[in-house]
């Protein structure tokens, strides 16, 4: 079969199996390597020490794949429609409020490998777990353009979508990139709560939310709690605001949907999880990757930023727990609302009294 033939019958499969775009990028030194490999350098990339240790494999695909010619490039939405879900009192990522998109899209990757299998090649695929700077090869393979938010954004899907790489030692006619449609917009850069959108195209993880909720293990700085508001896990700041979400169409994916832990319930409901009621409840969710300790961690914060009175007793009960972690963050949330919310003083005798 011709490469173009091979590629017509591989994007056809995708689109099959549900991707929304597939595309073809050479196996080329990203444009990005050194930018990346400074970024890295400088610390901007925190607790994430799998990007520095994977640094060298990331700018160069022959130490992924020996041999790899091609990078197929794959896309799948998952917005929502506004009202699509209900709006709880708290914020979680939209890409975490359904089932995880790692165990979603890896077995649909792995049945597009067994195609070019079939005519000798080699492949190495990930979905944002392997040493791969997807970004880079999606700009390359014109699925998007990188905004000032660093986030690829597509007129096709706007700013929401997930990425998936197949490294291939078959060579795929390359499809061509896309121009940067960003323009004078800075609304990502004007909206980010903490300003780790440092510069257009310049992002200091280590203030990021999305960094401080799920990447960093420890104790969030205290100068970047108020500014967590009451997101417990990730942030899409920088994305909701992008005006080319008006033109991506609701994902039609049902496992993206909202799981249950998204319905509406007090916050304070989350403190009375123990490990294993943790685990039960956000089974097959990517927040399960931050354990109990990391996402009580969060729901204090955010009750210390948006709780009531009546969130203080569990908040006294979460003061206690065992893990160190959890009871910092929630000592912290309870000075915030008792700071809040004064004990009213007592009422002065009158004279005579």
């Amino acid at each position: 079969m011709e490469p173009l033939e091979l590629k017509q019958r591989l994007v056809a499969k995708a689109l099959e199996l549900g991707f929304d775009v597939c595309r073809v990028a050479p196996a080329i030194t990203p444009p990005h390597a050194e930018a990346f490999l400074q970024w890295v350098a400088a610390g901007k990339a925190g607790e994430m020490t799998w990007l520095a240790k994977n640094a060298e494999r990331r700018t160069d695909p022959q130490l992924v794949l020996p041999g790899a010619r091609s990078v197929v490039m794959l896309a799948k939405g998952y917005g929502v429609a506004p009202g699509q879900t209900p709006e709880p009192e708290f914020q979680i990522a939209q890409y975490a409020r359904g089932k995880d998109y790692h165990d979603v899209l890896t077995p649909r990757i792995r049945e597009l490998e067994t195609i070019l299998a079939e005519y000798g090649g080699r492949q190495r695929s990930y979905v944002d777990t392997g040493p791969v700077l997807e970004r880079d090869f999606a700009a390359l393979a014109g699925i998007g353009w990188h905004g000032k938010s660093t986030m690829l954004i597509s007129r096709e899907l706007g700013a929401f979508f997930f990425l998936g790489a197949m490294l291939t030692t078959l060579e795929l006619p390359a499809d061509p990139p896309t121009k940067d449609r960003c323009g004078t917009c800075s609304r990502c850069i004007d909206v980010c709560p903490t300003a780790a959108i440092t510069a257009p195209h310049q992002l200091d993880a280590t203030r990021c939310v999305a960094y401080l909720t799920i990447e960093l293990k420890g104790s969030i700085p205290e100068e970047f709690r108020p500014l967590i508001g009451n997101r417990i896990y990730g942030c899409d700041d920088c994305a909701a605001v992008c005006p080319w979400n008006r033109f991506a169409k609701a994902s039609t994916e049902a496992q993206f949907s909202a799981l249950p832990f998204n319905s509406s319930r007090p916050l304070r409901e989350f403190l009375s999880l123990n490990d294993d009621t943790f685990r039960t409840l956000f089974r097959g969710s990517p927040i399960k990757r931050i354990k109990r300790r990391g996402f009580l961690r969060n729901v204090c914060v955010a009750l210390g930023n948006t709780g009531s009175r009546e969130d203080l007793a569990a908040l006294i009960q979460a003061a206690q727990d065992p893990e160190p972690l959890i009871a910092e963050h929630a000592l912290w949330a309870i000075q915030q609302l008792k700071v809040r919310y004064p004990e009213k003083s007592p009422r002065p005798e009158a004279p005579g009294d």
